[in-house]
């Protein structure tokens, strides 16, 4: 089954992220909890995890690409 990677929201005043760099390429096998990309908001830089085991399917959103908070940023085929 394909599940969404959402940006996440960080703190409480974040609304949009920007993706410096995928820590993994579209085809790698994920396990729950690596590192799947770094992220820069307007405070801090932080690495997003997965919550998830499986492959990863597209990267919606490029290096560079700013995205709103809940809005997909990557897709997941996993068995759960």
């Amino acid at each position: 089954m394909r599940k969404e990677v959402i940006m996440p929201k960080i703190g409480l005043d974040m609304e949009e992220g920007t993706i410096l760099e995928w820590k993994k390429k579209v085809g790698d096998t994920i396990k729950k909890g690596e590192i799947l990309a770094e992220i820069e908001t307007d405070k801090a830089v932080t690495e997003i995890e997965s919550a998830l085991d499986g492959t990863l399917a597209e990267i919606v959103a490029d290096e560079g690409d700013t995205v709103e908070i809940t809005k997909v940023i990557a897709w997941v085929d996993t068995d759960e």
